[in-house]
């Protein structure tokens, strides 16, 4: 006969054991999920007997945790912006990092347009960027766009789960071709990893993230150059782009905002003190004229 404990505390030395930095937390949340019950009760039932499906459930679990598989592809979800995400092989499990994406946005949105804004979401994977910015801004209204149907039907089925569905639209549509604008705000996280270093990625992310949600061509900016390309019409006068980028990335992404014209570009720093966000602004060309590419001047490093 297992217990709950003593399957907890094998569970946690077998991931410790193979190198696993939270192999504590990451035991507790598949033992809760194999077993059905919350973590807070798992202490409760620490001297329970396991129930045989529940064992089994949970070595399944810990076998794919060795292997490693992150804990929210084997659980199917993972928290962003305080919102339980679902995923799938067809889209990425949203990081912390791009919490960073939000903020940026919400800062900015109520002394630019109010809460009545447009919002495109470029590469929208889960639809978590997305429905967080909806869900804090109850007037909004969405377009998200992804080459893939499978990650389309993911966002839509998170969306349908946060209540915000009726205020998206879903577009499968490549960078350079759409949507149509404009929009006050444009977000992204487009691929960004530059295609020859996803072989030397860790196991999580080059086995488990979709590729084409990670290769961002020979130097990591081709969605980057598309989406600039395109700013005219994809982003109203005054709107706002933010894009989230590597972190050895955000110089080369400025650049590109300057060489199309914006305005007001600033670079911004995730918990950890990396580049992760770069924001611009679309302002208004002289009259009769069309706004010149220019130098990149000043860049603002917020934080």
């Amino acid at each position: 006969m297992t217990r709950y404990g003593e399957a907890l505390a094998a569970a946690r030395a077998s991931l410790k054991s193979a190198g696993v930095v939270s192999a504590a937390l990451d035991a507790r949340l598949l033992l809760a999920d194999a077993s059905g019950l919350k973590m807070a009760a798992l202490i409760a039932h620490d001297s329970d007997p396991m129930p045989d499906i529940a064992q089994a459930a949970f070595r399944s679990h810990i076998g794919r945790r060795l292997a490693g598989e992150p804990v929210a592809r084997i659980l199917g979800e993972k928290d962003f912006w305080s919102l339980p995400i679902k995923v799938s092989p067809a889209t990425l499990v949203p990081r912390p990092d791009t919490e960073t994406l939000i903020e940026v946005v919400l800062s900015a949105i109520p002394s630019r347009f109010g809460q009545d804004v447009a919002i495109a979401d470029l590469g929208t994977g889960s639809g978590a960027i997305l429905i967080a910015l909806l869900r804090e801004l109850p007037r909004a209204r969405g377009v998200a766009t992804d080459i893939s149907d499978e990650a389309l039907q993911m966002a839509r089925l998170n969306a349908e789960h946060h209540g915000v569905a009726d205020r998206m639209r879903f577009q499968r549509i490549d960078f350079a071709d759409g949507p149509l604008g404009p929009f006050h705000v444009v977000v992204a996280n487009p691929p960004y990893i530059e295609s020859d270093a996803i072989d030397d990625l860790e196991t999580e992310i080059r086995e488990h993230d979709p590729r084409c949600a990670l290769d961002g061509g020979p130097d990591g900016l081709v969605a980057y150059r598309a989406i600039v390309g395109r700013i005219d019409s994809l982003l109203a006068t005054d709107g706002l782009l933010a894009v989230e980028v590597g972190s050895n990335q955000g110089g080369a992404v400025a650049q590109l905002c300057a060489e199309v014209g914006l305005d007001d570009i600033r670079i911004h720093p995730d918990l950890a003190g990396r580049d992760r966000v770069v924001s611009a602004i679309k302002t208004i060309p002289a009259i009769g004229s069309k706004k010149p590419k220019k130098a990149l001047g000043k860049v603002r490093r917020s934080g």
